[in-house]
């Protein structure tokens, strides 16, 4: 939760024209400036929160107040918030969400007030002389939650230790943590992989997912709702789980939490991939594979890749079809590697 609150505009003056000659001139008093407004800016390059860990208030600086001779106090200027595309906005108190903050966009989330009038305002036939002035107005003030929600063409999605961070590493020039056990990636990860120099891929690595997910098991609800952002799903699968479990199982228990949490999710374009090929013979990959594609009811090499994100087999044809999916119609990929 953070507190943002925009600047209180300036006070108006009270003030009297006194000149050589006309010692009870009229009144002159300026208006106070405008309060600063806090404006949240969606940032390319930006892809955590991680900075609102050290500050929690937000406070926009106040306007200045009125001066004599008609002066108008100086407007303050505003605060920029840098933000990363993607953020959403609830009010603390009520859960509402208040906005969805897309690349490029500004939105100001709490208002400066206005500069209160001096005196000059309220003169007229009957009182030439007023010594009324108003204050400036307060800025609004809020009590916030942010959340982020990923933007990405693609969603790496799969069992703890099924090679996501491994395959996101190999695909593009992010260095996520990798290691041989559970939960390695702890935040998602972003890496943008490069067809060529005009065509692009934002790949997403999304932790771990175990039973139970759906309903806050393991990383749960902190992260299934990254994968509603992306416009399809790579399902990473361990050719040989070193649990005991198989690779069809793995697959039904991510399917179930997707489809309990979200059938808009569920729903979305999906590449079944089988990982991890590398420490399998030539046998035992198309017993692997034909036996995966058996259980699900899949075609292999349509519906299922085989792949080595560790030895970097297999890819050039998987970021071929990454493209092709994401943006029908696209001219084959050559030369990539």
């Amino acid at each position: 939760m953070i507190r943002v609150k925009g600047g209180h505009g300036g006070a108006g003056a009270v003030s009297f024209r006194r000149e050589k000659g006309e010692p009870k001139g009229g009144p002159n008093g300026g208006d106070g400036g405008e309060g600063g407004s806090v404006i949240f800016v969606a940032e390319d390059g930006l892809t955590t929160l991680y900075d609102f860990r050290f500050q929690r208030d937000f406070f926009a600086p106040n306007g200045e107040g009125g001066g004599r001779k008609q002066c108008h106090g100086g407007n303050s200027p505003d605060l920029l918030i840098r933000v990363p595309p993607g953020t959403l906005v609830f009010n603390h108190a009520t859960g509402e969400l208040l906005h969805d903050i897309q690349a490029g966009e500004q939105w100001v989330v709490a208002k400066g007030g206005k500069g209160g009038f001096g005196n000059e305002h309220y003169k007229n036939s009957v009182n030439q002389t007023p010594r009324k002035a108003t204050p400036g107005y307060s800025g609004e003030e809020f009590e916030i939650r942010l959340e982020l929600k990923l933007i990405a063409d693609v969603g790496l999605v799969g069992m703890p230790n099924a090679g996501k961070s491994t395959l996101l590493a190999a695909l593009t020039r992010a260095n996520p943590k990798i290691g041989d056990y559970p939960f390695t990636t702890l935040s998602p990860q972003l890496g943008i992989a490069e067809v060529d120099s005009r065509r692009r891929l934002v790949l997403a690595d999304i932790p771990g997912l175990i039973e139970g997910a759906s309903e806050g098991a393991g990383l749960g609800h902190d992260f299934l709702r990254h994968i509603e952002r992306t416009k399809m799903i790579v399902h990473l699968l361990d050719a040989a789980p070193i649990d005991g479990t198989s690779p069809a199982k793995n697959y039904r228990t991510i399917r179930n939490e997707l489809q309990a949490y979200s059938q808009q999710l569920a729903d979305k374009p999906e590449i079944v991939v089988l990982n991890k090929i590398d420490l399998l013979t030539e046998e035992e990959r198309r017993a692997a594979l034909n036996e995966l594609c058996a259980e699900l009811e899949l075609r292999a090499d349509r519906d299922v890749l085989a792949i080595s994100g560790a030895a970097r087999e297999g890819l050039k044809p998987l970021l071929e079809r990454l493209w092709r999916d994401v943006n029908p119609g696209a001219e084959p990929i050559a030369g990539w590697r």
